[in-house]
């Protein structure tokens, strides 16, 4: 079996690889997407971090390719729904580098409050600037920590150390939870109005992008300083700059860009205010280490064994089981991606019934492709097959799974109980035909939803033309219905119109169909 490196890994797992009988490894970095494409074909595994980009054009050149491992946890340069239909394996290495993460925002935080930077440059440079490099105390100073994943839990022990003040908000984790690990559980707008540094910890995703922005720093408390070793793109780079301007932030810490490596000019890192680092959350010899190691250690197992290790895109279950599950793994996934979607709130329990004739096998699998699919719209590439339910623990979340024989008009019935600190949401799912994945329940209502693409749930009330209406207001927006379902509760007056559309949904145009007499809500969703 051959084996590429095409990023630079720690020597500790390269010498894993040549030492093991049955690999063939090279190490080949600085390719350009061509040149990687010309050879790609050769290899049965491939060893990434974050410069080398996975993606579907690559991966039809790659006839041989088995798997793919990423020495970290990001995958946000792998297409991982092109190696899914590729066959392709794609793995990571969470937990590798949470520390070193956690360590580098609290260490960002006190370099900036103590001015380090400015006072070794003004020291190099042969000046003595004491007095207009005064800092401030970290102790008795409340810290406001968006995130409380693994990273953002490190962090907020690290801060409790120092003696600081530490308040968190995580929307998709229970007050409870926090409360127990320690922590005040706070809203949104009141970390902002409270905190004097802010660190943020959560991935990027449609959810988060520009959760900084302009309106979020008028909420907050003036003279603020904001630390960001989670992702680029999370603080909106313009508004930061125009609130460090105004006075509004005191300054901010930033690992992480939109675009990196950012240009020379970038208005940020030309203000006294910032203080910045190359992506090096992650870079510590013991977190390189550990990530190499385990990207190494993945890859062989795949290949040698057929063991499955972190993967995100392939349960650990033997091929026969996998072939038998298949539908059902792809269904109870997708039921996890629309429940973390549609249901609002801190999760405080999933339930999980198979009812009806399921194989005669152990559906642990499915369960857990269902609480992968719904923390991934959460903590993103955080989470895979082997991790989901130990990561779900640490959330707080409660997660149990019963099954029954009778499915009522259905040969099998999935039903998934997502219960929130606000609301309980109801999904009923089957198989029709072999592999044909269908939602056919939301609470009330019965209907028939193909769990995929762009997609929009309205509720509006049972009259003449309110259907029509919304079609019109879509309509004036360039917005294509592909399909149309609607389902009516089972005692009540209220629809349930869910919408297949080609193109996202705006949040202005969320807003207009919102304002439309006889719409109650919309929600609009991927899968």
């Amino acid at each position: 079996m051959k084996v590429l490196i095409s990023d630079k890994m720690d020597e500790s797992g390269i010498d894993i690889f040549r030492k093991q009988e049955g690999i063939e490894v090279d190490v080949n970095t600085g390719l350009s997407p061509e040149e990687l494409k010309e050879i790609i074909g050769q290899y049965d595994g491939l060893a990434i971090r974050s410069s080398t980009k996975v993606t579907a054009d690559l991966l039809e050149s790659a006839s041989n390719l088995k798997v793919i491992a990423r020495a970290g946890i990001g995958l946000d340069n792998v297409d991982i729904d092109a190696a899914t239909k590729k066959g392709v394996a794609v793995m990571n290495t969470p937990g590798g580098n949470t520390v070193t993460t956690a360590e580098h925002a609290i260490a960002m935080m006190m370099a900036l409050t103590r001015n380090i930077p400015r006072g070794t440059a003004s020291l190099k440079a042969g000046r003595w600037d004491k007095k207009l490099l005064q800092g401030r105390e970290l102790f008795n100073k409340t810290l406001g920590v968006v995130g409380f994943g693994n990273i953002g839990s490190i962090a907020a022990g690290l801060a409790k150390g120092l003696r600081m003040n530490v308040i968190v908000y995580d929307p998709n984790i229970s007050s409870e939870h926090i409360e127990k690990a320690g922590f005040e559980y706070v809203t949104l707008d009141e970390l902002y109005a409270r905190s004097d540094y802010i660190t943020i910890h959560v991935p990027k995703m449609d959810a988060t992008i520009d959760l900084l922005d302009a309106q979020a720093f008028e909420k907050m408390k003036t003279g603020v300083m904001i630390v960001n070793c989670a992702r680029g793109g999370i603080v909106n780079e313009e508004a930061l700059h125009a609130a460090i301007q105004s006075g509004k932030v005191a300054g901010a810490a930033l690992d992480v860009f939109s675009v990196e490596p950012p240009s020379a000019d970038h208005p940020l890192l030309l203000l006294d205010q910032v203080i910045a680092t190359p992506h090096l959350g992650a870079s510590t010899k013991e977190a390189q280490t550990n990530v190499s190691v385990a990207a190494a250690n993945q890859i062989i197992a795949y290949l040698l064994n057929d063991t499955v290790i972190n993967a995100v895109n392939v349960p650990s279950v033997t091929g026969d089981v996998l072939k038998q599950l298949k539908p059902f793994l792809y269904l109870v996934e997708k039921m996890g991606k629309m429940q973390a979607q549609i249901t609002k709130g801190g999760v405080r329990e999933v339930n999980i019934e198979y009812i009806g004739k399921f194989p005669d096998l152990d559906l642990k699998p499915l369960t857990i492709n269902g609480i992968k699919g719904l923390l991934n719209e959460y903590v993103g590439d955080e989470v895979n097959s082997v991790n989901a339910i130990s990561l779900a623990n640490e959330m707080g979340i409660k997660i149990s799974e019963s099954t029954a024989k009778e499915a009522g008009n259905f040969l099998n019935l999935v039903r998934m109980i997502v219960i929130t600190d606000t609301q309980t949401n109801v999904l009923e799912g089957t198989i029709f035909g072999k592999d044909d994945a269908r939602i056919v329940r939301i609470n009330k209502f019965r209907l028939e939803v193909i769990p995929e693409g762009h997609l929009a749930i309205i509720h509006n009330v049972d009259k003449p033309g309110s259907i029509g209406s919304i079609g019109l207001k879509l309509g004036e927006h360039n917005i294509n219905i592909s399909r149309m379902m609607v389902g009516r509760e089972d005692d009540g007056d209220r629809n349930i119109i869910f919408l297949r559309i080609e193109t996202p949904v705006p949040a202005n145009v969320v807003k207009e169909i919102e304002d439309l007499d006889l719409v109650v809500s919309m929600t609009t969703f991927e899968l």
